[in-house]
């Protein structure tokens, strides 16, 4: 018996990375998983995977920057289940190449951020919540970022993007706990993805894992285990909670890693 049997969760971006890896282990803990990607055929990668592994899964087309997707695939789910039990806000984007500081960066990439951002989270909420209250309760679960509390030098549409996918969480947490509907956040820190690792230096690695107590990077998997935490009744009083799984980056005294971490 899994922990998940018997739940229909959909998970957005869920081809590569964090998505991909929390499609998989709500599969193993026997979840039906709906996999949005931005091509059916990416989408069957993970279908199989997850198949080989004796779990059930299917692919559904996701592209967010044509916003009737999000109704799409959150339809498509309930047509086909009946219901839907979980939904994991994956999707995100930045621009490393113009997303900088509020006079350096670009003010249309700013705001484009900003609405992408905001409405991945907004939008699939929007269209699964009343079905998730007709079927007396669900769990939304949001990927935001450490950024979001960490105030930085640049990407500043990233980071107050992701502050307000944070307060949105409440806030939906808050409208809707009488219903059942529960809805959390979790803040990951730098995740060794193998696009984040190839735009990454020596030497930026090695500084920022001065600053990382427990001196890693974290993987697809950390954040999947916390999604699979928030999905699951083992978390069924807890709602409205932004959770930082970044390995303590952050947490300690500014001098941390210059003094401690030799």
């Amino acid at each position: 018996m899994g922990i998940l049997d018997g739940k229909v969760a959909l998970v957005t971006a869920a081809t590569q990375g964090i998505g991909r890896a929390s499609a998989i282990i709500l599969a193993k803990h026997g979840a039906s998983v709906y996999i949005g990607g931005q091509t059916i055929e990416s989408g069957e990668e993970v279908v199989k995977e997850i198949e080989k592994n004796g779990g059930r899964a299917k692919a559904l087309f996701f592209e967010a920057t044509q916003i009737e997707t999000y109704q799409s695939i959150v339809e498509e789910t309930v047509n086909t289940e009946g219901k839907i039990d979980i939904l994991v806000n994956n999707y995100g984007r930045t621009n490393v190449k113009k997303d900088f500081d509020l006079l350096k960066g670009d003010t249309e990439t700013f705001f484009g951020i900003l609405q992408d951002n905001i409405q991945s989270v907004y939008l699939p909420s929007k269209f699964a919540i009343p079905y998730m209250i007709k079927n007396n309760g669900g769990s939304i679960v949001n990927i935001s970022s450490i950024g979001a509390i960490l105030p930085d030098v640049s990407r500043l549409a990233y980071g107050v993007s992701k502050a307000g996918i944070n307060f949105l969480t409440q806030n939906i947490a808050v409208q809707y706990a009488r219903q059942n509907v529960r809805c959390n956040a979790i803040m990951p820190g730098l995740i060794a993805t193998n696009s984040a690792m190839n735009n990454m230096s020596k030497d930026f690695i090695e500084t920022f894992l001065k600053h990382v107590p427990i001196k890693r990077f974290g993987k697809p998997e950390d954040i999947a285990n916390a999604v699979l935490f928030f999905a699951s009744d083992q978390s069924a009083f807890i709602t409205g909670e932004t959770l930082p799984v970044a390995g303590g980056y952050g947490l300690p005294a500014p001098l941390y890693g210059e003094n401690v971490m030799q």
